[in-house]
């Protein structure tokens, strides 16, 4: 027997859940389908070592979907300051007067009370799924994955792994980098695989959780340091988000030191500002890409977050970009209905696409000028960014109009910058032969 939605969304989890919401709130009949089971939240529990920097523009769209109080109630970290430093490994820096550059950003230059919220994933994906599982128009398919796919001029139809079948008028494939559902439809992706990988972990410091993150730019690749909420268990102790880009080989070798020697590594990479380290939990790493598919749409199916696009991790913009995806499909998917028309109209998905593909697209072209510009010590590259910082606190209007941009306070970019980022593909070219 086949069941019949008005969507099928693949994928529940973080973009896949909130667009099941989304939609359901304007009772659409959606069906969810996972192959995970639900997540899980302990408060006794180390922080996971998958956090997330959620901007205000995702809290607003959280908010929107009512579950941004539920995330609150588990656990999320405001932070109202944002450091970023060169850290002083190039000889000339030595000759540098006061050292090398640094500039704050600061929620109360740009008029707000903070610059976004470290948040766990799973913390996220539990408060979108509780809340979809609320609502009656969706059902949830957990433990499935799906194993073929048919449509025709009305539908259509997949098949899942447990020989259940579902009809929908549009699927909406959110199943991540290894997209079951891109590779289904044939949407082919543009994959480049970075050198560095990045290692994760959990660690404790001495004193309440700050409101500061810390940004270091190394030669071998930036290392962020994320203020997580106070530890249960140690008493006058916080937990933070540790993320330190490097050569494979130098992240295994810091998986293997013993805690100690680890948290040394640690304190020798940040400034003397950092908070005392007493401890850490988890540690893990993993490859790194950037990847794109060729278009967001094919027939009756759609993409969105991470099956569209992965990014460079390095702003910790993914999962804001992908919400995005998500508010800009379920409108368009809205005023379908408005209108009377079809929800896989190519008319309207086009618009989707020409809305969400450049502006994924130019969020990774900045990453990569980021990645590349601040991942060689050859000279002219280095005497350039250490100008950029520089210039970044010195001129403080433009330095908070591109941070209001990233916190998504602000629609756009100024002009300036946007001309420089549509010719960032060449400037690409030119920092990766240096």
């Amino acid at each position: 027997m086949t069941q019949t939605f008005d969507f099928i969304v693949v994928g529940a989890g973080m973009v896949g859940a909130a667009i099941a919401n989304g939609l359901a709130q304007h009772h659409h009949t959606v069906a969810l389908i996972d192959q995970g089971s639900e997540p899980a939240f302990d408060p006794g529990q180390d922080p996971d070592i998958r956090v997330s920097a959620l901007s205000a523009g995702t809290e607003r769209y959280l908010r929107s979907l009512g579950v941004w109080e539920d995330i609150l109630a588990m656990r999320a970290t405001p932070y109202a300051r944002l450091a970023v430093w060169e850290a002083p490994e190039h000889p000339v820096s030595r000759l540098l007067p006061g050292g090398p550059p640094r500039t704050t950003f600061s929620a109360a230059d740009l008029g707000t009370r903070h610059l976004g919220h470290i948040v766990e994933n799973p913390v996220t994906q539990k408060a979108l799924w509780d809340r979809a599982t609320d609502h009656e128009e969706v059902t949830l398919f957990a433990g499935s994955g799906v194993d073929s796919l048919q449509e025709d001029d009305q539908s259509v139809t997949v098949t899942l792994d447990t020989g259940e079948a579902l009809t929908g008028r549009l699927l909406i494939g959110a199943d991540g980098a290894q997209s079951r559902v891109r590779q289904l439809a044939g949407i082919g992706v543009t994959r480049n695989q970075y050198g560095q990988q990045a290692l994760v972990a959990s660690v404790r410091y001495r004193g309440e959780p700050e409101d500061i993150t810390w940004q270091a730019f190394h030669s071998s690749g930036p290392r962020a340091f994320l203020p997580l909420h106070a530890s249960p268990e140690y008493v006058g102790e916080s937990w933070a988000s540790l993320v330190w880009y490097d050569a494979p080989e130098v992240l295994s070798e810091l998986k293997a030191l013993p805690a100690e020697d680890f948290l040394a590594r640690v304190r020798e990479a940040f400034p003397q500002e950092l908070p005392t380290l007493t401890g850490v939990s988890a540690r893990a790493s993993f490859p790194i890409a950037r990847q794109h598919a060729h278009q967001y749409f094919q027939g009756r199916t759609v993409l969105a977050g991470d099956s569209a696009h992965t990014i460079n991790p390095l702003a910790g913009q993914g999962v804001n970009l992908g919400f995005q995806d998500a508010q800009c499909l379920q409108a368009l998917l809205d005023e379908a209905r408005r209108l009377g028309r079809d929800p896989s109209d190519p008319e309207l998905l086009e618009r989707y696409q020409q809305q969400r593909r450049p502006a994924n697209g130019r969020m990774m072209a900045t990453m990569d000028v980021f990645y590349h510009l601040f991942s060689n010590s050859v000279t002219p590259v280095w005497a350039a960014r250490n100008l950029g910082l520089g210039l970044a606190q010195g001129l403080p209007f433009a330095r908070n109009r591109v941070a209001r941009y990233a916190m998504g306070i602000d629609e756009g970019l100024p002009k300036p910058l946007e001309t420089l980022l549509s010719r960032a593909p060449g400037l690409k070219r030119l920092v990766g032969q240096l």
